[in-house]
């Protein structure tokens, strides 16, 4: 039976990371927003707490927590910069497949790199012209004796530029699509790889965005994750851990934003007295609090699922999509309290607004989870 109390150890590690994020990334998010640049020295910090990758198994060198403990991690260190945040919680994205379906060489090679020094892994599925379409990758590879070759470009992919290491998905057949795909892992410093940063986004904009392209590098037969061909199951089955992530990101925007309405509420004045006395603005607060609450219980319950060992691609969709879809709301609403101000990047919830659109593109649009959760509807139908 799901419990709805965090165990001491739990609020603990919330409560750590909290503090973290209030006096370590809070103060310079505003600053690295604008130049659009990562502040490496607090990741470091943050993998000196264990922060980066958590659920790396203990026995390479991780602190080896569930989904849930992850997703706690994840909702913290976004309340503080979800641009800053979004590198170091993306290691996890990149471990997963490893953890999914890599042997124990890759394990103890990949996995431990990130436990034993401050390290970045890729997770690059996305392409120019493939998105929401995964199984529509036209980066490619073929067999050359032992070895796999690698042509391609990657787009949007999260440390692109800074990872020590790819976890890369092409095709052999792209007709076949989803039958055609595999999954690879290989070293960043690869011969025929050169990746490049992209700039000027919406929001998120210190995190490491990038372009990766892919000109006859060769992975050898040990990069092979899992069987050949099953590189879209790989994939999928990462997407299911990963989207409930996404729930604790919204979360961690949603709460920060609902923070900063209620301070600026009490402290702001008009027709002599504090705007939090006006029931237009009460509303909004009261509206803002139900949907973080609602978001928070669908993401812990998928969070939970998945510790259990249950099939929760559903639930996961949900979560991924309500929480993504009412942080723009709440975000929106911050605004709104906020009014002139909000607008204005000195206040922090301008960014957060900013910041909270990409919740709605990435690791499948809400679109797509809405796809996603009628279609298994019309199954039981």
């Amino acid at each position: 039976m799901y419990s709805f109390d965090l165990s001491p150890e739990q609020r603990q590690l919330k409560d750590t990371v909290h503090r973290f994020a209030v006096e370590e990334i809070i103060p310079v998010a505003a600053e690295y927003d604008k130049k659009e640049e990562l502040p490496l020295d607090i990741c470091h910090k943050a993998w000196e707490l264990g922060f980066l990758n958590p659920q790396v198994p203990t026995t390479y060198g991780g602190l080896g927590l569930g989904v849930m403990d992850t997703c706690l991690i994840d909702e913290e260190m976004i309340y503080g910069c979800a641009g800053i945040a979004l590198n170091m919680v993306a290691n996890n994205l990149a471990a997963l497949p490893l953890l999914i379906a890599g042997d124990e060489a890759q394990k103890q090679r990949y996995l431990g790199q990130l436990a034993a020094e401050p390290s970045f892994g890729a997770f690059a599925l996305t392409e120019p012209g493939a998105g929401s379409d995964a199984a529509g990758i036209t980066t490619s590879y073929r067999k050359v004796g032992d070895e796999f070759v690698l042509n391609g470009t990657k787009h949007f992919i999260t440390n692109g530029t800074i990872a020590d290491w790819y976890v890369v998905f092409a095709t052999q057949d792209r007709d076949d699509r989803h039958g055609g795909i595999s999954c690879f892992v290989l070293p960043s410093d690869t011969p025929g790889i050169t990746a490049n940063r992209m700039h000027n986004k919406m929001g998120q904009r210190a995190s490491d965005t990038a372009e990766i392209v892919f000109e006859e590098a060769r992975v050898p037969r040990a990069g092979l994750v899992g069987a050949e061909g099953a590189g879209f199951k790989v994939a999928m089955r990462t997407f299911d851990h990963s989207r409930p992530e996404v729930g604790a990101f919204a979360i961690g925007i949603s709460q920060r934003a609902l923070d900063e309405s209620l301070k600026y509420a009490q402290q702001r004045e008009a027709f002599g007295q504090t705007i939090a006395n006006f029931q237009a603005i009460q509303f909004m607060l009261a509206d803002m609090a139900i949907e973080l609450e609602a978001m928070r219980l669908l993401t812990y319950k998928a969070a939970w699922m998945l510790d259990q060992g249950a099939q929760a691609s559903i639930v996961s969709s949900y979560a991924k999509a309500f929480g993504a879809d009412r942080t723009m709301q709440i975000t929106t609403n911050a605004v709104q309290i906020f009014g002139g101000y909000g607008y204005l990047g000195e206040y922090p919830v301008e960014k957060l607004m900013r910041d909270a659109k990409l919740l709605q593109i990435y690791e499948g649009t809400s679109q797509i989870q809405r796809v996603v959760i009628a279609r298994h509807l019309l199954k039981g139908v």
